[in-house]
């Protein structure tokens, strides 16, 4: 199975680093936070990725070629440097043949990949997301009129889902992106899917979490170097 990584944007909440690098290239660890995505791919036996590359894509080629990692097939595309999700996904849609993964180039998580695919196969559907809990990032105030009722400085929302990624979806996902390169993979397709019932989403309770800003690599960082990452499986 194939997993595509979109490694394409700009970075622009994270310009500290991101006017160096393309985001997917800011280092974790000393490994860039895109090796780590891969690890996690290849411990449950993906090895065989397609990076869709934008901003900055030269050094993700680059890296490619001066870091050989021995049981992993890597290709880097060009994918455009203002193409959208969907419009990046279409650009490789020859490359794909069977069912395969897709995940964002800035997120690590201990998803159990295995578990998300064989969801995804035993409902037999066309898109699969997988559905975490908004991360503890801002305080929640409970409101009581003009009042202030409760104060909660960390809230981890347990009703509230959102899309974390690391999605399986199925060739025919490609007859939903339309618009070519001004398409918004989570719009229009995503939208079009849910309607038809199509678009599936696998719960996924354990960690998860995004590198946006600098706080965010710090705190990735920090778990790192404590060795408390808990998407480190390999």
């Amino acid at each position: 199975m194939k997993a595509v990584i979109l490694a394409g944007g700009f970075g622009t909440r994270i310009s500290e680093e991101s006017h160096l690098k393309p985001k997917p290239m800011i280092e974790i660890g000393g490994d860039p936070i895109l090796v780590h995505i891969m690890k996690i791919y290849s411990y449950y036996g993906i090895n065989d990725f397609i990076i869709c590359c934008g901003y900055k894509g030269d050094m993700i080629k680059k890296y490619f070629e001066d870091h050989k990692f021995e049981q992993w097939s890597v290709k880097t595309i060009d994918t455009g440097l203002e193409t959208m999700t969907g419009g990046r996904l279409k650009r490789i849609e020859k490359e794909i043949e069977d069912t395969f993964c897709m995940t964002y180039g800035d997120g690590v998580s201990d998803v159990d990949l295995d578990e998300l695919i064989s969801f995804h196969k035993k409902n037999k559907t066309l898109a699969t997301l997988t559905a975490i809990h908004p991360p503890e990032r801002f305080g929640v105030l409970d409101l009581s009129g003009d009042h202030v009722k409760e104060f909660h400085e960390k809230h981890r929302g347990e009703t509230s889902w959102i899309n974390g990624g690391f999605f399986v979806f199925e060739k025919q996902i490609f007859d939903y992106i339309k618009n070519g390169d001004s398409t918004t993979l989570e719009r229009a397709p995503f939208e079009t899917l849910a309607k038809e019932k199509k678009l599936f989403a696998f719960r996924h309770e354990g960690f998860w979490h995004p590198m946006d800003t600098l706080r965010d690599k710090k705190h990735l960082e920090g778990l790192w170097a404590s060795n408390k990452a808990p998407w480190k499986k390999w």
